[in-house]
């Protein structure tokens, strides 16, 4: 594993990485329904609010001419929030921790599907994941979990399960890329389970990358060079080298990955790519491209978010994304409802030295 630095600085960028994830879920929750929250809706919503540049957590709705916000929408919107909210995507990350606290870096895929089963309740998955569930409550082992009446194998929910591999291989996207693949195998194959390795990598690669682009870059060494989440990836992060702006690069992008839709791996990468590279390394400004760019954007605001906290470490994150967190998760993983996040940052440091 390349060395990092001092522990404070490990300490400090794993805390970020948290932080990172869960202030950029809460920035997406309320627009997350990317078939009625498209970009030019977000942004309407916001030029509304007159809160165009997005700088803090979305505003509350002003007036009723919009689509309806999620329902969660009153504890994720500024001035309401107090603690997180309960989201899969902070779930998980969770459930991962637990994963390798309890069985450590050797688990098997079977056993990632045993703490399923005794620690997350059924209704509070989706997509991919409710079908592996179902699969593994009728007996079925993995890999015919992810392949059978699943018609979501490369969504998203892979992707978003990914964090704690990265988390714990600072500076080694290989094995956080191998350890993300033989958790996302559960539920997803294809590109669902390529989406889970280049984020884990890619937010391995955060700890020591020189720069944003060159953490994207490192990331893709990971997946098949064919495949088209890479090559969705690669034609990111070329339009972003051409020059062209951010509106018209995710327009390209919108384009050539249509029909997919807005829960699939592949066009959701790209936003997650758009945002990592013309955020430029700057927390809000990552956070807040991502999340304006529509889809699934609580999802997507949480791996940007992970990507730019392990980059700029939690002392670095803006206080109007971290204080109104008041250190705490709401969490429907058994036992964590209520957690410290400092608490899982530690839990996360303990497990490098295991």
């Amino acid at each position: 594993m390349t060395t990092v630095g001092a522990t404070p600085e490990l300490a400090d960028r794993v805390l970020g990485g948290w932080l990172g994830r869960i202030a950029g879920n809460m920035l997406g929750k309320p627009v997350e329904q990317g078939e009625v929250w498209t970009r030019d809706r977000i942004d309407r919503y916001l030029r509304a609010a007159d809160a165009l540049p997005l700088t803090d957590y979305l505003p509350e709705p002003a007036g009723d001419d919009h689509p309806p916000l999620r329902p969660e929408w009153r504890g994720c919107v500024r001035g309401r929030i107090h603690g997180s909210c309960r989201d899969d995507d902070v779930d998980y990350a969770i459930l991962g921790l637990d994963l390798l606290e309890t069985h450590g870096f050797g688990f098997t895929t079977e056993q990632v599907g045993e703490l399923w089963l005794r620690r997350l309740p059924y209704l509070q998955t989706f997509t991919a994941e409710r079908a592996a569930y179902r699969n593994l409550a009728n007996g079925l082992k993995p890999p015919l979990t992810a392949t059978y009446d699943n018609p979501y194998q490369e969504w998203i929910g892979a992707l978003i399960r990914a964090d704690i591999h990265g988390w714990t291989s600072p500076g080694d996207p290989r094995r956080a890329a191998s350890l993300a693949r033989r958790d996302a195998v559960l539920s997803h194959t294809g590109n669902g389970v390529y989406g889970a390795m280049w984020a884990a990598a890619l937010i391995a690669a955060a700890f020591t990358a020189p720069t944003v682009r060159a953490a994207v870059g490192t990331a893709l060494t990971v997946i098949p060079d064919g495949s088209r989440l890479a090559r969705t990836v690669r034609r990111a992060v070329s339009l972003y080298e051409a020059g062209l702006p951010w509106e018209d690069a995710l327009g390209t992008l919108a384009d050539e990955t249509s029909g997919l839709g807005w829960i699939h791996a592949v066009p959701n990468a790209a936003v997650i790519t758009a945002g990592l590279l013309y955020g430029g390394g700057d927390f809000t400004r990552t956070i807040a491209l991502t999340v304006r760019a529509g889809l699934d954007t609580d999802s997507d605001g949480a791996t940007a978010g992970s990507v730019a906290g392990v980059m700029t470490g939690a002392a670095a994150v803006p206080a109007q994304w971290k204080d109104p967190l008041q250190d705490t998760v709401r969490s429907a993983v058994f036992g964590f409802d209520g957690v410290r996040v400092s608490e899982l940052a530690e839990r996360t440091l303990r497990l490098l030295d295991a």
